[in-house]
């Protein structure tokens, strides 16, 4: 019988062992034996799919994989001890010296980071697109260039990229596409359905849903994976048994959990549209978001996060996350707990203030990722804290 893809996420789950457990064991195993030479020799060949050690492959850690593969919709995954692992594995394998990659401006801090500071060192250049003006997208591609990579939504401008539009210039110049869907999830997204080559995720964030571990999965065409495979086998940066089994469990429930997240989101927006502390609120799926209709075209909801710029600036913005009674102040997002931050003096700090502006950071901006508590006392507490910035 087919079944939906949340279906299967809840329902995939490793064979069950001769004690017919019912919740999925966790194999917390460095290496795995085999009954004879000739069946190792045969796995080291690759001309079977037994499990040698945990760095390649791990029963626990495919169990997850194959959860993503089902709700992104892509033939085979990789997963990573984090998300920056994933983007790194990303551009480490599919970048060689002498290429180029071509990135939307407005990304997260750390990969920013790798992208000017560290590429360089491979010979590799890059060039930053304004997601405000795709028009001027494909004058950036050059000879080299040999990777398109974006997030949508951005983090933390929330801007929006056109999925359809980005895969068929890629393809019409036959560069690879990495989108990273963390922000959305395969829950109100699904890129690979567009055309990208690769699919990538900060599984710490929405997948975990908790804030308790880090990890990262990339997903995407089989041959792809196989690469990625090969690179991330012999460097390391594999995600720990431990930590997969956690991240199965939670997508069991990840539909479930953005779908209150959405309608907590969209609840707040709605209450603070309009306040007079407030230049303005930004929400994918807000009417006045530049990006509305596209977002609609290839979001099924809007998300758990909301961003607003505060009248004041730096001044006010410090004041507003002082005086914060319940939204956690850390440096993660996607928990169950709602969560405030100020990108401009923590995330993207070591952006100058030219390039904080590039990407949609003022000074006053502050991202609310929105959690699972009733949403009166997300708007209550965010209410106050506005009222005394």
């Amino acid at each position: 019988m087919k079944q939906h893809p949340i279906t299967q996420a809840v329902r995939i789950q490793t064979p069950r062992t001769n004690e017919m457990e019912h919740s999925t064991p966790l194999f917390l195993t460095s290496s795995f034996c085999f009954d004879d030479a000739e069946e190792m020799r045969a796995a080291f060949a690759g001309e079977n799919n037994n499990n040698i050690y945990s760095r390649f492959s791990n029963p626990t850690v495919q169990e997850f994989i194959d959860k993503m593969c089902v709700l992104e919709g892509a033939e085979a995954g990789f997963a990573t001890s984090s998300g920056m692992s994933a983007i790194f594995g990303c551009f480490m394998t599919f970048l060689n010296s002498g290429d180029h990659l071509l990135s939307c401006k407005s990304i997260f801090g750390s990969t920013h980071t790798i992208v000017t500071k560290y590429l360089h060192r491979w010979n590799i250049e890059y060039s930053y697109a304004d997601i405000t003006k795709p028009e001027s997208w494909e004058s950036l591609i050059r000879p080299n260039t040999k990777m398109i990579y974006i997030e949508t939504p951005t983090n933390p401008g929330l801007d929006i990229v056109d999925l359809e539009w980005l895969c068929q210039l890629a393809k019409q110049h036959k560069i690879l596409l990495i989108v990273d869907n963390c922000f959305a999830t395969p829950i109100l997204q699904k890129p690979a359905a567009f055309g990208a080559d690769l699919v990538l995720h900060s599984a710490t964030k929405w997948l975990d849903g908790q804030g308790r571990v880090l990890g990262g999965v990339v997903v995407g065409k089989k041959e792809l994976i196989q690469e990625l495979y090969l690179f991330c086998r012999n460097t390391g940066p594999s995600l720990s048994p431990f930590n997969a089994w956690l991240l199965s469990k939670s997508l069991e429930t990840l539909d479930v959990r953005m779908q209150r997240h959405c309608d907590n989101a969209e609840a707040l927006v709605k209450a603070l549209d309009g306040h007079a502390k407030l230049n303005w609120i930004k929400y994918p799926f807000h009417p006045s978001h530049p990006m509305y209709a596209v977002a609609k075209k290839q979001m099924t909801r809007g998300g758990g996060l909301v961003t607003f710029d505060l009248k004041g600036g730096v001044s006010s913005g410090v004041k507003f996350m002082d005086a914060l009674q319940m939204l956690s102040l850390t440096s993660n997002l996607g928990d169950t707990r709602s969560i405030a931050s100020h990108p401009a003096s923590t995330t993207h700090s070591k952006l100058s203030a030219e390039e904080q502006e590039s990407v949609g950071i003022t000074p006053g901006l502050i991202r609310v990722s929105v959690g699972l508590e009733h949403v009166e006392d997300i708007i209550a507490d965010i209410v106050q804290a506005l009222d005394k910035s």
